[in-house]
């Protein structure tokens, strides 16, 4: 590859950041921080696009086409430059940015996986019993443990509709960069 190979776009750039601009847009609902109590903080927003995007991230990993492991890559690598852009834009230094990042996508990583794990042993059912592993997870990743009264059902109960809705959009949708998560505000 020469030089001109290195400066070509990634053929779902566009369409990764379109996918990761719409999970923060239902991120950033006002019925996450009032409704649902996440906390509005630095960390709980982080926490809420974390969420949004690791929902949306299990969906393109799972496809059967071989395009969805690009597109979730392609997620993945927008989510992770927002946020190198966003501490930069906060003053964060050139030398601690590294270091930021990386714990984020740690973070990120850790928080994904423990919503897959619940989600998986849970199925998407809303019954108490197997509902549980999802709120669990949910109150210790975005409430730290101490989480308003009945605050993680109702985020679990929109983290599974929002995966039914993203299982149930075509792969050709999700690799244009089309998809509208904001009908989840409620």
């Amino acid at each position: 590859m020469g030089l001109l190979g290195l400066l070509r776009r990634k053929p779902f750039e566009r369409a990764g950041f379109e996918l990761y601009t719409a999970s923060v847009a239902a991120a950033r609902a006002p019925s996450l921080f009032g409704a649902i109590g996440v906390p509005d903080t630095l960390e709980g927003r982080f926490d809420a696009i974390a969420l949004h995007v690791a929902l949306l991230v299990h969906r393109l990993r799972h496809d059967p086409d071989p395009r969805g492991r690009d597109l979730a890559q392609a997620v993945f690598d927008a989510m992770f430059a927002d946020m190198d852009l966003n501490l930069r834009e906060m003053g964060v230094g050139d030398m601690s940015i590294g270091r930021r990042v990386k714990t984020m996508w740690e973070a990120f990583h850790g928080r994904a996986r423990a919503y897959e794990e619940a989600m998986g042993a849970a199925g998407m059912a809303e019954s108490a019993p197997l509902a549980a592993p999802l709120e669990a997870a949910l109150a210790r990743n975005i409430w730290r443990g101490e989480p308003p009264e009945g605050a993680p059902a109702l985020l679990a109960a929109r983290a599974r509709r929002i995966a039914a809705a993203l299982s149930a959009r075509e792969i050709g949708d999700l690799a244009a960069g089309r998809l509208d998560l904001l009908e989840f505000q409620t």
